[in-house]
């Protein structure tokens, strides 16, 4: 099991990621949305000149608010300060989007941005769609000066795509280097998607590599003498990512009433939750901006009550004493997980994966 940090990115922080390599993290991924944080690709490259070990990527970077080639190019000058350490996580936006009042990018659309991603990160030619182009003529692009210092695409830069439906999976299968998932998830269903990536490979000729690596956002807390699931240091160190699952809740609700993601222990707590949003004072076609306000990097105080054991065993959080959280990490190893990257809340970042670092992975 490898052990990454999702970072909130926020520029004048930077040297969190120099901490994060001391404390023996194996990587880094800067949160890519850009009505929240800072920009993650400047964050990265002062990330990178000023660590030596330690993974460094995106996680997750959005296909919505940038064209492939410029995905590509970013990520490829990080590699070039950091090379053969560097990696890029992508998705469609479920967040960076909907801040904006948008939807995620579609599957079709998003499987054409990888094909093209993948080409170039390949140092590739590839032929090229400019996307909302009325003419919808093919160009052919490639980096002109791939080995003049630029960027770097002779050390690979694998692709992990955050995926979790049928379509996105396959597209993972046929252009990814890894999958990222959310959370919790059973064993059954991380095998069927395992099987979907697959079909999603063979559909174009390629065969799903052995190391094909597997990531899983979460967060955890390791519990002092006395503590409970929901002490109040605790949810200081936890809240934000726990209440992000309502932030996604909520936006499917909004989308077409769809409540198929509550978790099934949560069901009263989502009743709570969509009276609570539906008495906010922004109005319902702006209200996406106050629903995710503080979205993984702090807790409104008004969101706190919803922070309950219920909600944090049904996100899969990684609370507990040393031992049980080895043991939820074993069972999750057995599972076909390969890395878990866990996101603390921005104030308490550093104490809470120093804890983990000291009392789990060291014993791990």
């Amino acid at each position: 099991m490898k052990f990454g940090v999702t970072v909130v990115p926020r520029v004048a922080d930077w040297k969190l990621f120099v901490d994060l390599e001391a404390m023996g993290y194996d990587a880094a991924w800067a949160a890519d949305s850009q009505m929240l944080y800072s920009d993650a690709y400047a964050v990265l490259a002062l990330a990178a000149a000023n660590t030596s070990r330690i993974r460094l990527g995106t996680g997750v970077s959005v296909a919505g608010v940038r064209l492939a080639p410029v995905t590509a190019h970013s990520i490829a000058t990080i590699n070039r300060l950091a090379p053969g350490r560097v990696f890029l996580g992508i998705g469609t936006g479920h967040t960076a989007m909907r801040v904006m009042g948008k939807d995620p990018v579609k599957a079709a659309a998003f499987r054409e941005y990888l094909r093209v991603l993948r080409a170039l990160l390949h140092g590739e030619e590839v032929d090229y769609t400019l996307p909302g182009a009325l003419d919808g003529e093919k160009s052919d692009i490639r980096f002109l000066h791939p080995d003049d210092g630029f960027i770097d695409v002779a050390h690979p830069v694998p692709i992990y795509v955050a995926a979790d439906g049928p379509l996105a999976l396959k597209t993972a299968g046929a252009y990814g280097d890894g999958r990222v998932c959310s959370h919790n998830q059973t064993r059954a269903r991380l095998q069927k998607s395992l099987e979907v990536m697959r079909e999603g490979a063979s559909a174009v000729g390629r065969v799903l590599p052995d190391d094909f690596h597997t990531a899983a956002l979460s967060y955890a807390c390791v519990l002092q003498p006395g503590e409970s699931m929901t002490s109040d240091r605790v949810i200081d160190e936890i809240g934000p990512m726990a209440a992000a699952s309502l932030h996604y809740w909520w936006e499917l609700y909004q989308k077409d009433g769809d409540t198929s993601t509550v978790a099934g222990r949560c069901r009263n707590l989502w009743d709570e939750y969509l009276a609570f949003t539906e008495k906010m004072e922004t109005p319902p076609a702006r209200r996406y901006q106050q629903v995710h306000l503080g979205h993984c990097a702090f807790l409104p105080p008004e969101e706190r009550r919803f922070i309950t054991e219920d909600l944090i065993r049904a996100t899969g959080g990684l609370v507990g004493t040393p031992d049980e959280i080895v043991a939820m990490l074993r069972e999750r190893e057995a599972m076909g997980l390969g890395e878990i990257t866990l996101l603390p809340a921005m104030a308490e970042a550093r104490r809470n994966l120093r804890d983990f670092a000291e009392q789990v992975i060291a014993r791990y």
